[in-house]
């Protein structure tokens, strides 16, 4: 089987972090956003994997051939010369992707969930569609497009219903998708939306079904959601595999659902949690309180800090005393002072932050 992960371009909505690493390859959950879905793809049977990218490719190469010799898929990439949507990238790598017969998993990168790949193909091969996306259930249906089925019909999709004002359902479209290599045939090489201009045809031929979603699913491409998704993932684990989080009996952990990678240290006295995570040599020091954030690699959180709600980047350090808050997210190498509070900043890297950030900002 094949895969297309649509990647895009520079990953503007996850600055400052992007401006170090391309978005696929900043670490969720202590491992590369990508990495889950390769894992998940190679998992499923996929055996070769279409990278549709705008944006310097080179960068992320190296890291990919350790994917291919770690999961046995073949990747490669597919660079637009301009960014063509979310359906042109399906005819601009159309050599192989209909390579041989067999159904094309789709998927954006940003996307994080327990991905049913299994369910999904056997799901999709039973009612002979073209296509099978997958849907899932939302509390305020009126902020997205949602999906109307047909009188009677479970999975058959009839028609996608903007931000709705009146109620006509709550499932929505989840950004994974498996397709027939027919649905290239429907599809022009420029820029194309595969949600406005693909699946209402495919609508109206009645070859498009959905598929529910079990468990949780979050878009992370940007910060709030990006913290909300790593809530949602810890959560996951701790029903599913407990044992890749740090126990609850440890005596940093406050609340539980904490992943610590082996290489860190933590202080004495320190409450950590709920909803951490700290990635490798993160070094954090006496007294600290951290919850609902994410510490990358290299960082240095120095003795009664305050993290709140906040994306610390990598090589950064965080002064004795200093408290950060309200979805703050620090750059590669950034320096916060002892005693400064940070409320809402985006510092992007290599910046040293002498005084207080009172109201979010963007620090340049």
């Amino acid at each position: 089987m094949k895969a297309l992960i649509l990647v895009g371009g520079f990953g503007t909505r996850l600055r400052p972090l992007t401006l170090t690493l391309p978005k696929p390859l900043v670490e969720f959950g202590n491992k590369p956003m990508i990495e889950h879905q390769i894992a998940a793809l190679a998992e499923a049977g996929v055996t070769d994997i279409v990278l549709a990218v705008n944006y310097r490719p080179e960068i992320m190469t190296k890291e990919l051939e350790k994917f291919e010799e770690q999961f046995g898929v073949n990747i490669e990439f597919s660079l637009e010369p301009e960014p063509l949507g979310t359906a042109g990238p399906l005819k601009l790598a159309e050599k192989t992707l209909r390579k041989d017969n067999s159904p094309i998993l789709v998927l954006n990168s940003d996307v994080i969930c327990d991905y049913p790949f299994k369910k999904l193909i056997e799901f999709h091969k039973s009612h002979g569609g073209e296509g099978t996306i997958i849907v899932t259930k939302v509390e305020e249906p009126s902020k997205y497009g949602v999906v109307v089925h047909k009188a009677g019909h479970s999975s058959c999709i009839d028609r996608f219903v903007e931000k709705p004002v009146e109620f006509v359902g709550n499932r929505i479209n989840a950004g994974i998708y498996i397709l027939n290599p027919s649905v290239i045939d429907r599809i022009e090489l420029r820029p194309t939306s595969i949600e406005t201009e693909v699946f209402p045809a495919m609508c109206n031929d009645e070859q498009l079904h959905s598929f529910d979603l079990e468990g949780y699913w979050m878009d992370v491409g940007q910060p709030k959601d990006f913290l909300s998704g790593t809530c949602l993932y810890l959560q996951s684990l701790n029903k599913k595999n407990p044992k890749l989080l740090v126990p609850s009996t440890e005596p940093f952990v406050y609340g539980g659902n904490v992943m610590v990678h082996p290489t860190a240290k933590i202080g004495n006295n320190c409450r950590i949690g709920p909803n951490v995570t700290i990635g490798p040599n993160v070094v954090v020091g006496d007294g600290v309180r951290i919850q609902r954030s994410v510490v990358l690699k290299g960082s240095k959180i120095k003795d009664h800090a305050w993290v709140k709600s906040t994306i610390v980047g990598w090589n950064s350090t965080i002064g004795r005393w200093a408290r950060l808050e309200n979805v703050t997210v620090l750059g590669d190498d950034v320096t916060i002072r002892d005693e400064i509070y940070v409320n809402g900043g985006s510092i992007l890297p290599h910046k040293e932050i002498k005084a207080n950030i009172d109201s979010p900002s963007i620090i340049m």
